[in-house]
């Protein structure tokens, strides 16, 4: 790896540990929809107590930021919303990480998760396209950044072929989530 990027300094440990993950959020958005520069990736993972200590290991202290192990496994106790940050200290790149626990939106896309080859020797896990789009509708719900709704717009213009708008339709309605699926379908790139 001659400069740095998301993927070889975040998944790849992942990979070699083993680990269950999923990427999400803007790099997700990027495989989906519109390409754009991101600084962070997002990534759902299942981690149990006997293998944080193992992940933390994998980022070296001097390389990356990572939370001492005590709050990682706080983390992993929570039933839902566990989360923590790994951060790359000499290009400040991020992963946002977040703990699959209970949620059953996670537990849905991380049963449908997409296997995608990078390089000839590279391939990661990558959440489905509806799963993405279901996120993107909550961030924008949150926080009503324009950002999420054009990125969703771009992945139903882009990768609408390959989407089961039937589910993104069900989780929306589950989740309170139809306004911000209708002002996606219809946002001006």
């Amino acid at each position: 790896m001659t400069e740095p990027d998301l993927v070889g300094l975040f998944v790849a440990p992942l990979e070699s540990l083993g680990l269950d993950y999923m990427i999400t959020g803007d790099v997700a958005s990027v495989i989906y929809g519109d390409p754009r520069f991101t600084r962070d990736i997002d990534l759902v993972l299942e981690l149990q107590e006997a293998d944080a200590g193992g992940l933390l290991d994998a980022y070296s202290p001097d390389g990356f930021y990572r939370p001492p192990l005590e709050a990682v496994m706080e983390e992993i106790r929570r039933p839902r919303h566990g989360h923590f940050n790994i951060i790359h200290r000499d290009t400040a790149l991020r992963a946002d990480v977040y703990l699959l626990g209970d949620d059953p939106l996670h537990a849905w896309a991380f049963e449908r998760r997409v296997r995608i080859p990078l390089e000839a020797d590279v391939a990661i896990w990558l959440a489905p396209p509806e799963y993405v789009v279901v996120r993107k509708l909550q961030y924008y719900k949150e926080s009503e950044s324009d950002r999420h709704l054009r990125d969703v717009s771009a992945i139903l213009e882009i990768s609408g072929k390959r989407i089961e708008m039937i589910e993104v339709e069900e989780w929306a309605g589950h989740l309170g989530l139809e306004d911000a699926l209708r002002a996606a379908r219809s946002f001006n790139r």
